[in-house]
Formats: structure tokens, C-alpha cells, sequence
């Protein structure tokens, strides 16, 4: 499987949830939130095993492009594909599957997120490769699941379906449906039905995906072929300016959607898709809260990074690596102090710091959410 087996992970966030720390040239994946490895350089350790750093892609937009490969300066410069803009998951993941089968026709490509976290980095690993020879072998859709430990109703779910064998040989279920986002009522059935977790963790042939993009999604496959036949046969990665400008414009032509969406909510409905259940501790670090929750706390529940005192003050998250930052009687609070900007807010809450970066943002005051410092220092 390693000669056929590409990971390809997806870095192109926008630096919404995590502002002010974040920003969309510093995007979370860059953030260093659990120690001292940014999540982009944690997610690249974990996989890198399983095909090696020449068959270990990165996918992320223009913009983040230097600070990507400065990240991870260890990969072939080769491997470093820039998309002119961000078109959400299925464009992207497109253009990715035309640079792998470029490479190897025949092979299968891992598609993982920049920004999780993962606790058991072999059992990880192991559901990965598990995974990769389902694709491989029946020439499906494989996506992973988590085992579900509450009702969350921020992530979307797979509702399984029949097992894939009937022997008990193979850990693997058809996927029935998928689930967007339930409200807490739908999460609890979910969770009787033995529902998981969508995890945005796939594994599919380079070949399969571009097939059934062809039949779901025309639009982007006429993109995909246009910029192929401007490639004529070399890497997409590092474009010569006629291809760039290809890519550029094809970019423009095609869909905002999600690989979800595009792909495989249509080929689920055929049984083309099948569902692995992962349980390697795992979280997509979705906001400030769930910082607060996977780090350590005082007796106090507060987690803390940087100089700071609280009297009185529980369940908080504080971030303050520069200066002092002192609370008195705070409760469930978060604290992010930064050169040119702090937020303080309801933990409760923190899923919302990206609509206070779109209400910057049409303030006018966008050099708060462009880069670390802002354009006035």
C-alpha cells in the first residue's frame, strides 16, 4: 500500500474562529494551541509514516502558501499546491486528486483536515490504513467516524447502515445518510441509531473521486479537465504562469461546495460509500471552548497560556503571552490577549468569534483580521 498511498492534507482555513490569535494569514492550522508544534506541523507527523514526505501533499491557498511551506520545510516544495482562492472542500480536493493521479494513476489518497487533534497518534494510524485498503479493494467512498461521546451539535453525523460483511471480517458499514449539524433532540436519537461522528477524514482512489465528479458535478469536472490539459501531464504544483493563469480563471467558474455536499450525500444514496469507526481521541478544535476542555486546568477548571493571575475566577481560558492579565470573579470566561487586539467573552459563546471578524470586516477595520500584528505596527 505505501507505493500507492497519498496523504493530502487540507490547509486552507480563513482564521475566523480563533481571531484574535488567527488571522487569514496566520489561519488556525498555524496556531500553536496544545504545546509547541503549530496543529499544520502535528497533522503532517501523524501521517507522514504511512506514504512518506514525497507522497505527503498540502492543499492551501495562495495567500497561505509561504507560510505553509515555511511550516514545513521538510516536504518537497513540489509537494505544495496553492489554490488563487478558497472554493470550500470539493474544488480543492479535486485539483489534489489530479495532481495524485498525475503521479500514479492507480493511487489512494488519504484526505485529512490541517487543524484536529488526535490523542492515540497509532490507533490513528491504524484506522488510516484500514480505510485506504477498503478504498483500495472494493473501490468505494470510505470515510472515517467517530464513536460519539455526547450529543454534540456542532458536527454533522453518519448514519450507518448495514455492515459490509456479514462475517465480522471487516470493521466497515455502508453509510446510509449523513446528518448536518442536529439540533441537541436529533443528536440523542442519532446517538441510540449508532450514529458517528463525520470527521472530514476520507479515503478514496484518485481515479474514483474524479469519476464521480464527472457524474455529480460537471461544472467542476469541465474546470478540472481545462486545467489538466493545460498541466499537459506536469505537476500542478509548481505552475508555469500560463497554467496559473488557468488555474485562476477555472477557479472562478466553480462552485462554493463542500466535498459533503458534491460528492458523497449522491454516492451514499447508491451505496458507493462506506463508513470506518475510529476511537483515537479525537477533536476538530472548533473553538476557544474546545481549547479550554482538551487543556490542562488548575483546581480551579481554568487553563491558562502566559503571565496571568485570577482571584476568584473559574472555568476560564486565558491566553496571554505578553503582558499580565488579571481576572476578578470571572466565570466561564475566555481571555485572548494579543499586540494590536483582546477579546474577552462567554466561553458559552465562542463559536461566535467568527461573526465578530464579519463584523470587523464590514466596519472597515479588515488589518485587525489580515495578519498577526495589523497594519499599523
Amino acid at each position: 500500500m505505501r507505493q500507492k498511498l497519498y496523504s493530502v492534507i487540507i490547509a486552507g482555513g480563513r482564521g475566523t474562529r480563533f481571531w484574535p490569535l488567527s488571522r487569514s494569514r496566520k489561519p488556525k492550522q498555524l496556531l500553536k494551541l496544545f504545546g509547541p508544534k503549530t496543529l499544520l506541523d502535528e497533522t503532517a507527523e501523524r501521517v507522514l509514516s504511512l506514504g512518506g514526505s514525497d507522497r505527503t501533499l498540502i492543499v492551501t491557498v495562495a495567500e497561505q502558501l509561504t507560510a505553509v511551506r515555511k511550516e514545513l520545510s521538510a516536504l518537497p516544495r513540489k509537494n505544495f499546491l496553492a489554490e488563487p482562492e478558497g472554493k470550500n472542500t470539493a474544488p480543492c480536493i479535486g485539483l489534489a486528486a489530479l495532481e495524485v493521479i498525475g503521479r500514479d494513476p492507480d493511487a489512494v489518497m488519504i484526505i485529512l483536515p490541517a487543524d484536529h487533534w488526535v490523542s492515540d497518534v497509532p490507533a490513528f494510524r491504524r484506522t488510516l490504513k484500514a480505510a485506504a485498503e477498503l478504498a483500495a479493494r472494493h473501490d468505494r467512498l470510505v470515510t472515517i467516524g467517530i464513536q460519539p461521546a455526547y450529543p454534540e451539535t456542532g458536527y454533522g453525523y453518519i448514519v450507518r447502515g448495514k455492515p459490509l460483511t456479514s462475517d465480522g471480517t471487516s470493521d466497515a458499514y455502508h453509510v446510509k445518510r449523513f446528518k448536518e449539524k442536529p439540533d441537541t433532540k436529533i443528536a440523542r436519537q442519532l446517538l441510540r441509531q449508532g450514529s458517528l461522528w463525520n470527521a472530514g477524514i476520507f479515503a478514496w482512489k484518485a481515479s474514483t473521486l474524479l469519476a464521480l465528479i464527472e457524474r455529480y458535478q460537471p461544472a467542476i469536472h469541465k474546470s478540472l479537465e481545462k486545467i489538466a490539459r493545460a498541466a499537459g501531464g506536469k505537476s500542478l504544483a509548481t505552475p508555469a504562469p500560463r497554467l496559473g493563469s488557468v488555474i485562476a480563471r477555472e477557479y472562478k467558474k466553480m462552485p462554493s461546495i463542500s466535498i459533503d455536499h458534491a460528492i458523497l450525500e449522491r454516492a451514499g444514496g447508491e451505496g458507493r460509500v462506506l463508513t470506518v469507526p475510529g476511537q483515537f481521541g479525537w477533536s476538530d478544535v472548533g473553538s476557544w471552548a474546545a481549547v479550554h476542555q482538551m487543556s490542562p486546568r488548575d483546581t480551579d477548571g481554568n487553563a491558562a497560556n502566559g503571565n496571568w493571575l485570577g482571584i476568584d475566577s473559574k472555568e476560564c481560558l486565558i491566553h496571554a503571552p505578553d503582558r499580565l492579565v488579571v481576572l476578578l470573579g470571572m466565570r466561564n470566561a475566555f481571555i485572548v490577549d494579543t499586540p494590536d487586539a483582546l477579546l474577552v467573552g462567554d466561553l458559552k459563546r465562542s463559536q461566535e468569534v467568527r461573526d465578530l471578524v464579519d463584523a470587523l470586516n464590514k466596519r472597515g477595520q479588515r488589518s485587525y483580521t489580515i495578519d498577526e500584528t495589523g497594519s499599523r505596527r
